[in-house]
């Protein structure tokens, strides 16, 4: 038996008055996936559990059966595994964002423009951590480069409690309530000073504002964390399984639990990935031997915290005809039985541009059973089935029937 789990990241949204109060869902064209939950168990699942913070790491910890509660330790840290840094026990990881703040106030009165910078290039933001890196890294701190806007800071001595705001929550808002405060939150405050300028100044966003391009003029610290460890995934369910993400964050994940991560060339994180890059990897790695691959797919999930309806859509459509079908074709030709899961983490609805806590649409289809599924795979009819797990962790259960 083969698996393949497909997550479409943020898939899930409102219906949006603009596209006649249907979701991006409901307006894709989708066909292959909506064919395959005709024949399909469909239901919703909740993969955060109340009072988590509906992040990526802990709604795919639980697609992966990994209880958040016991096993989330920020999402940091997942990434800095991923980047194959070396942790210690002391020292902590930090997310950091290469952010676009205006640039006409003090820093305290500036508003959060983009949390991605207008989806930085890698090449760019590695030049900017560099020098961030060279000006303010030492003994206790260094800056790593990760993906796109998505970095890492690992700073030795500090705790993993502060709280910071995550900085896609506060699009288009003030960031003055929202900043690193009191005595534990001095350092960071101190830290995100000291960043501005060097940042604003840099030869790569002076080229930026030139080209019509926002600038990333400041970091953002959020989500620290230790250094993670997770149970071995093959011992878990007896499943040799590959992990297939552009997110350092997935591939940590998989990193930690003992799956193989693959990286594939030209892989984003939006809506501009590399789809058939992904199907190819996932197809090479079932050839391989594997027996599950776990391809992620962040496009949609960006295109929500960027209000982007058209390219939420779009992203839908390609994922469905660029990785679902070719995968899904190359399981079939094998004549041996297959399983196919897909569902998104967690809703990012264009309304709010950030995570919500609402269950989401899941499918599981079979290969050697029909079941009664729908004629559209969307939130309305995946809800409509009344078939809700509360538990994200016992989707693997029911996938593989283990």
């Amino acid at each position: 038996m083969k698996y393949l789990i497909l997550v479409y990241d943020g898939m899930a949204d409102y219906p949006i008055p603009t596209l006649g109060n249907r979701t991006p869902m409901e307006v894709a064209k989708k066909p292959f996936l909506d064919h395959l939950a005709s024949k399909a168990l469909v239901g919703t699942v909740s993969n955060v559990p109340e009072g988590m913070v509906p992040e990526s790491d802990t709604a795919n910890l639980a697609i992966l059966s990994y209880d958040p509660k016991i096993y989330s330790k920020g999402r940091s840290p997942l990434e800095a595994m991923s980047m194959r840094l070396q942790m210690t026990p002391t020292q902590t990881a930090f997310r950091c964002n290469l952010v676009t703040l205006s640039e006409d106030e003090p820093f305290e009165a500036k508003t959060m423009i983009d949390h991605s910078s207008d989806e930085i290039s890698t090449e760019e933001a590695r030049a900017l951590i560099e020098s961030l890196d060279a000006a303010l890294g030492n003994d206790q701190m260094h800056f790593y480069t990760g993906v796109s806007y998505r970095h890492c800071l690992l700073w030795e001595g500090m705790e993993d409690t502060y709280r910071f705001m995550r900085p896609h929550d506060i699009l288009g808002q003030n960031i003055a309530p929202h900043l690193p405060s009191g005595t534990d939150g001095a350092p960071y405050m101190d830290l995100m000073l000291k960043a501005y300028p060097i940042l604003r100044d840099h030869p790569v966003n002076l080229a930026r504002k030139a080209n019509g391009k926002r600038p990333a003029n400041s970091i953002w610290l959020w989500s620290p964390g230790k250094k993670p460890a997770l149970p071995d995934f093959k011992e878990k369910w007896g499943l040799d399984a590959t992990v297939i993400s552009a997110v350092d964050l997935i591939k940590g994940i998989g990193i930690c639990a003992n799956m193989e991560s693959v990286d594939v060339e030209g892989a984003t994180g939006n809506v501009h990935t590399n789809y058939d890059g992904k199907a190819a990897a996932a197809i090479d790695a079932f050839a391989r031997g594997k027996e599950l691959v776990f391809v992620h797919v962040e496009g949609p999930d960006e295109c929500g915290h960027r209000a982007e309806i058209e390219n939420k859509i779009l992203s839908i459509e390609l994922i469905d005809q660029k990785i679902l079908k070719p995968v899904c074709e190359y399981l079939e030709s094998k004549n041996e039985p297959f399983r196919i899961m897909v569902l998104p983490d967690h809703p990012t609805p264009i309304e709010c541009r950030t995570h919500t806590m609402d269950p989401v649409p899941f499918m599981i289809y079979d290969s050697e059973r029909t079941e009664n599924g729908v004629d559209c795979f969307t939130e309305k009819t995946a809800a409509d089935r009344s078939y809700y797990l509360p538990n994200g962790t016992a989707l693997m259960s029911l996938l593989t029937k283990k």
